[in-house]
């Protein structure tokens, strides 16, 4: 998924071609970029499965059509300003859905500055019961699922804005009890910057969201589960 990412775009898709594991089904979903974007992408044509671009009501609208358009049994998203931490990702991920019983897996994720910096870690340990009601989520750039739970449990909400990743797998795994693995590695660089931090406005937005998204899934106290969502960030800094 991207827009307007010209600055970006080459590192992501290098670091998906770079991955041992070669069975990947890779669509690129582009919002009608107005920079070098799409140009970047069309270097890069013959390695793409599918490329759209055109106007889209955001990111997760943009996820929605891939989701719609992959034929491949597992499921995972990366945005162009994140690129994978090494070139065995994907090969681990494959190799822990080998368990049939399998449905969803998540790991962990490093915070990047624009020289590639480490200055935050994500590490999100392993799922507990009721975990989410203490503000618990887990990094969706490395969250990948079956095709079939979209079409059981539904796609990513487009009336949360930058919550309806958070939303997503709050119902997957804490509404509907997903069976669910962590991968236990950094799986994704994410560059820093994000359309829920970029002014105070956005930062109040995304804790409206959050609530709205905790509350029609059960979360037992919404308005402390917001609260501890912000707090369990400090820890990634330290």
């Amino acid at each position: 998924m991207c827009y307007n990412a010209g600055t970006t775009i080459e590192r992501c898709i290098a670091s998906v071609l770079a991955q041992s594991f070669k069975e990947v089904e890779y669509i690129i979903i582009d919002g009608k970029s107005t920079d070098n974007t799409v140009q970047t992408i069309q270097i890069f044509k013959n390695f793409i499965h599918r490329f759209i671009s055109e106007p889209d009501q955001g990111i997760y609208d943009g996820m929605n059509k891939g989701i719609n358009l992959a034929s491949g049994d597992i499921i995972g998203m990366l945005n162009a300003d994140d690129f994978f931490a090494h070139n065995e990702v994907l090969s681990r991920v494959a190799e822990a859905f080998e368990d049939q019983n399998l449905q969803l897996l998540y790991g962990d994720l490093d915070f990047v500055n624009s020289s590639g910096t480490v200055f935050r870690k994500w590490r999100s340990g392993k799922y507990k019961p009721n975990v989410f009601n203490f503000g618990w989520m887990p990094p969706h750039p490395t969250f990948y699922c079956r095709r079939e739970l979209f079409k059981a449990h539904g796609v990513y909400r487009l009336d949360l804005g930058t919550s309806a990743d958070y939303e997503l797998m709050l119902r997957f795994i804490h509404t509907n009890k997903i069976n669910s693995f962590y991968l236990k590695s950094v799986m994704v660089n994410m560059e820093a910057g994000g359309a829920s931090n970029r002014n105070l406005r956005s930062r109040i937005l995304a804790l409206q969201n959050d609530w709205k998204a905790m509350k029609s899934n059960g979360i037992a106290f919404p308005i402390l589960a917001v609260l501890l969502k912000r707090v369990r960030k400090i820890g990634q800094y330290l």
